[in-house]
């Protein structure tokens, strides 16, 4: 609504003075011919007809008559084309109902005067019982029309002079034509919005129904991923260490009935020696499935393979939202992810990154009845690695417990507990994937309070020699390689077992090619086998050592054969140590491999070799 001064100063154009029906009709004809020439299009002539007709008709009707001026303000940007109706009545009784809508007489009044204030760009009323009414509104003209002056105001009102005035008959029909293509507007407007709006809704109820199935599919499939992983893992260990624990005694038994056999502690009847030759195809037998279940359990558990690539951090955390947010089902649980810093890039394993920060979001759900649980990421103080942080609000867990959690099939007591299905090796394997991946995960917690898992990994660029590939997997960063030579594969997935968490590569090989591999790798260590069957122990230790250029490099005897003074002859100490295969007796090739690899923790605990 417009002030009473917004056409103060405006150029009149014309008046109609109203004192019969027929110059109601004027007032309409005169309002749609000076719109045409400003250049007002049709739908806008129509509406400052409507107006202009409504304003007179309530002059004429409660009033008896009245006068309608038009004007133009020609110093306003944009310039506007001003209309007003002044009469001499009564007033209006309650102005502000009527201008609102909330009042209307037994005659409509009160729709005309509403209406044209939302037709209208500028509208007031002003209105006694002693002064009568006045109603001021106004358009802006159209942008496209030319700047008008003073001269084509005078050309204006000399058009209008001479143009013709329908007839009453003639502005009904016109009107009438208007109303019709008005309504037929409103019905096309109204079929496209009713098409429009059943469109919608049949696509809400299509989005509807996709999201609970992508949502019931996403949880199937992570639970489903969870159970399997959970299943493979434990299966895995089950065979790798009953595997272990068979394959120690096989070997004893193997190494007494070759003794046997050789005739080392004397002759034998042909009987002996069948039932020795039985006892030992047996052995053998079992020793192969024993061999098998180890390539099983290490394929299946495929945790020695890093494979490195350049992981955009933002992309993976956008991966697992889209992953954990079905699992974030309640209502009083929010899962936020904060935005990490941008381009930040991290050089890294992103499946088994993925699965740890899938793991501890988990749990963090799981363990959280309400509140949230938050995900974020930054740089290190010294920026030199990159942290991740799964936050809750959850049941927190006492510091005396804070160890116990990441061993294995551990869980701590809680009524929460047993609602939440768990194995107790989520964290361990977490842990243990983190530092496969050269990092930490710790904990810091409080009981009622939450927890904040911080999940730690180097930032920096790696090369590509650090990707682990099939047989000859690498875990060290340039410090050296240590070769392995043995011809069973079990046996050789135990030894590189022995080097866990140590920064050399490792290399394994056969008897064959052991040589050739020792003069191109120059290796710093070699464990090697004496019993093979292409090419001895004993044959490849007499190679080394007469090369000069390998025969510097320490070689440790790794075997399960029992030593004879013979064996010990031939081999001429030209070795650092022997390393039983065996449980027992490795604790000096330990020490020694220990001091030649100056590594001083390595080894420190037990490791897991048989």
């Amino acid at each position: 609504m417009s002030s009473p001064a917004d056409a103060i100063g405006a150029t009149p154009v014309l008046s109609v003075q109203i004192k019969e029906e027929q110059d109601v009709v004027t007032a309409r004809q005169r309002a749609r011919q000076l719109s045409a020439l400003l250049g007002f299009n049709q739908q806008d002539q129509t509406r400052l007809a409507t107006a202009v007709s409504e304003i007179t008709r309530n002059a004429y009707q409660y009033a008896g008559g009245g006068r309608l001026d038009f004007s133009i303000d020609l110093r306003s940007r944009p310039q506007f084309l001003w209309m007003q109706v002044s009469d001499r009545g009564p007033g209006i009784r309650d102005l502000d109902a009527t201008l609102s809508g909330a009042y209307l007489s037994e005659t409509g009044m009160g729709i005309g005067l509403s209406g044209t204030s939302r037709l209208m760009d500028r509208f007031h009323v002003d209105s006694s019982p002693a002064g009568g009414t006045s109603v001021r509104f106004g358009k802006a003209v159209p942008a496209g029309s030319n700047t008008l002056d003073a001269a084509n105001i005078d050309k204006l009102c000399s058009i209008m002079a001479r143009q013709h005035t329908p007839s009453i008959a003639e502005e009904v029909k016109r009107q009438n034509r208007e109303i019709l293509q008005t309504l037929d507007a409103l019905r096309l407007r109204e079929s496209e919005l009713e098409r429009r709006q059943q469109d919608l809704a049949r696509l809400n109820l299509e989005l509807e129904e996709t999201n609970r199935g992508l949502i019931a599919l996403y949880a199937e499939l992570d639970e489903k991923a969870v159970a399997l992983q959970r299943s493979a893992e434990m299966k895995s260990r089950f065979l790798s260490h009953v595997s272990h624990e068979f394959r120690t005694p096989l070997n004893s038994v193997l190494a007494l009935t070759r003794l046997l056999l050789e005739r080392y502690d004397g002759e034998l009847t042909m009987e002996q020696e069948k039932q020795i030759s039985y006892i030992r195809d047996a052995t053998r037998q079992l020793a192969d499935i024993v061999n098998d279940l180890l390539d099983l359990a290490k394929v299946e558990a495929g945790k020695t393979e890093i494979r490195l690539t350049n992981i955009d951090v933002g992309q993976l955390l956008g991966a697992t939202r889209a992953l954990m947010r079905p699992l974030a089902a309640h209502e009083a649980v929010t899962l936020v992810f904060d935005e990490p810093p941008p381009n930040l890039t991290l050089k890294s394993d992103e499946s088994k990154l993925g699965q740890i920060l899938r793991n501890l979001i988990s749990n963090a759900l799981k363990f959280t009845e309400e509140g949230e649980v938050r995900v974020s990421v930054s740089l290190s103080a010294a920026r030199n690695a990159v942290q991740f942080r799964v936050k809750d609000t959850g049941i927190g867990i006492d510091p005396k417990d804070q160890e116990r959690i990441f061993q294995e099939f551990s869980q701590i007591e809680h009524p929460i507990q047993k609602r939440v299905k768990g194995t107790g090796l989520g964290l361990p394997l977490s842990q243990s994937l983190a530092v496969l991946l050269g990092g930490t995960l710790a904990v810091e917690s409080s009981v009622g309070v939450g927890s904040t898992f911080t999940l730690t990994l180097p930032y920096q660029i790696h090369s590509n020699a650090e990707i682990q590939t099939g047989e000859s997997s690498t875990t060290g960063r340039g410090l050296g390689s240590i070769l392995i030579v043995d011809d069973e594969a079990p046996a050789r997935y135990l030894a590189h077992r022995l080097f866990r968490g140590t920064e050399h590569s490792i290399i394994e090989t056969s008897g064959v090619e052991a040589v050739e591999r020792a003069r191109f790798e120059a290796p710093i260590l070699i464990l090697l086998d004496l019993v093979m069957p292409d090419r001895s122990g004993f044959e490849v230790l007499d190679e080394l050592k007469s090369d000069e250029r390998t025969k510097d490099i320490p070689v440790v005897i790794h075997t399960s054969k029992m030593l004879t003074e013979a064996d010990h002859t031939r081999l001429a100490n030209r070795y650092l140590a022997v390393l039983p295969k065996g449980p027992s007796g490795r604790l000096p090739a330990l020490t020694a491999m220990r001091t030649v690899l100056g590594e001083p923790d390595l080894f420190s605990a037990e490791p897991e070799f048989n």
